[in-house]
């Protein structure tokens, strides 16, 4: 049973359904609840506004729920959620883009869009995320939208050739190279797979039945 607090609050973690990062925290209500699992968009109550609060609904940022999460105590919630764009008001991904000892610094969108995400390997749904919104939107100029356009045929060659550099890479005993080249054949693995639909959580589903452990 959910304990809400003596202003009928319950404090709610907004966290990356994909990546693992951490959005946010908000504050619903038993009535932003019941909206956000009604209407599939994460839905606050505003302590300022005294005020249902839906996310996005201004920005057009929406976070898509996922799933709904209580803690042990029944006294937090953990929303898991996709989201349309940055969550912080800033611009930034998160809003959780600075450390403690970077709070007398600059506070900026563009500091908090270097902030590394965490954890680090976020940054494959990030980068999946953003093949998607290149496929979608198919900005001029962008080589992902050019690849994307050549279709699997092509994207598959430029797989085998990056596969074939990070042999070479390995071969060469060179980490840094090794490294270098993997992140090229990853980032044109993810390309292939946009192409075909296939999200990179498939893979992880298949590498999970795979190798869980019982």
């Amino acid at each position: 049973m959910l304990k809400f607090d003596a202003n009928g609050l319950i404090p709610a973690i907004v966290q990356h359904a994909r990546s693992g990062e951490v959005l946010m925290l908000g504050y619903m209500n038993r009535e932003a609840l019941e909206q956000t699992r009604a209407s599939g968009l994460v839905t606050f109550w505003s302590r300022s506004r005294q005020a249902l609060w839906q996310k996005g609904a201004t920005s057009g940022h929406v976070l898509r729920l996922v799933e709904l999460r209580a803690d042990c105590d029944g006294d937090a919630l953990l929303v898991l959620a996709e989201p349309d764009g940055p969550t912080c008001h800033t611009g930034a991904r998160t809003c959780f883009f600075r450390r403690l000892d970077q709070l007398d610094g600059a506070s900026s969108a563009s500091s908090a869009a270097a902030a590394p995400p965490t954890p680090p390997s976020a940054v494959l749904a990030l980068l999946a995320d953003l093949i998607a919104q290149r496929r979608r939107d198919q900005p001029e100029g962008s080589y992902t939208v050019k690849l994307l356009h050549g279709g699997p045929e092509r994207i598959g060659k430029k797989v085998g050739e990056e596969a074939t550099e990070v042999v070479i890479g390995a071969i060469k005993g060179d980490p840094a190279e090794l490294a270098y080249e993997s992140a090229d054949l990853i980032y044109h693995l993810l390309v292939l797979l946009a192409s075909l639909e296939v999200t990179p959580e498939q893979v992880w589903n298949e590498l999970q039945r795979r190798y869980a452990t019982p």
